[in-house]
């Protein structure tokens, strides 16, 4: 051992062209092990890159395939005529008699003479009409608060009319040759002009035939006399056309003559 130590000693000191090779050979080990590993990042962080690439191409697509969509659907809207119509949120402030709980005066002033619709809960509750020009609510259940109504799959008409002394309902004057059954949804038909067509009423729990027309007993989605909130619903008058519009259909009619 002492003589191969003194013999690799006695080479590191007079051939120094074995130290330069293996100054060399490390340096080279150096730089291409540092070669290799740039070379294995750069090929992981590509194929990260890759990865990524492919899911902002999807994402990409997805958000092309919403935008045209949200596109179709402003277009669709666009075609649409528009529908005026008002929700007015008012607020009971007291029966009009004591015994009679199915008249209830409103916050609110009412200076038309039309009949409005009264909502709770996306529910028909009655309508409301117009008394010493303020708004006088006859709920479900009053002998006026009358609306037509669309019952059953078929659609048969009917208009609604009170029970006394209950928390039913009923249709009347529904057609004898239309079919309808106990379980039927009714819902308004939009008829009278008081209310928009498919808003809720009730279900039917007993029919009564007559020889000409037939009558459907009707359990009410709500509850009216335990609500001190409701909406009033009104159909807004289509607005006026400007007089500019209206010369200009003048001439066209004229011209025409």
């Amino acid at each position: 051992m002492l003589y191969v130590l003194d013999v690799n000693k006695l080479l590191g000191e007079k051939f120094t062209f074995f130290n330069h090779i293996k100054e060399f050979y490390i340096n080279k080990v150096i730089v291409i092990s540092n070669f290799t590993e740039r070379y294995f990042n750069q090929a992981q962080t590509i194929e990260e890159l890759k990865q990524e690439n492919e899911k902002l191409k999807e994402y990409r697509l997805l958000y092309e395939s919403k935008e045209q969509k949200l596109t179709d659907l402003i277009n669709s809207i666009k075609k649409l005529k528009p529908i005026h119509e008002k929700l007015t949120q008012v607020r009971v402030l007291s029966y009009v008699e004591f015994d009679d709980f199915t008249k209830v005066w409103l916050d609110k002033q009412k200076l038309d003479d039309k009949i409005a619709g009264l909502v709770i809960d996306d529910y028909a509750a009655g309508i409301v009409v117009k008394k010493d020009n303020k708004a006088l609510a006859l709920l479900n259940g009053n002998e006026k608060s009358n609306y037509a109504v669309y019952i059953g799959e078929n659609k048969a008409p009917g208009i609604t009319h009170s029970i006394k002394k209950s928390k039913f309902i009923v249709a009347k004057y529904i057609p004898i040759w239309i079919d309808i059954k106990i379980g039927d949804e009714v819902i308004t038909s939009g008829m009278d002009n008081i209310f928009f067509k498919g808003l809720k009423v009730g279900k039917v729990v007993s029919i009564n035939k007559m020889a000409d027309m037939q009558e459907a007993v009707i359990e009410p989605y709500a509850k009216v006399l335990k609500r001190r909130f409701f909406y009033i619903y009104k159909a807004k008058p289509l607005p006026k056309p400007k007089k500019e519009e209206n010369k200009k259909e003048l001439l066209k009619k004229e011209s025409k003559k």
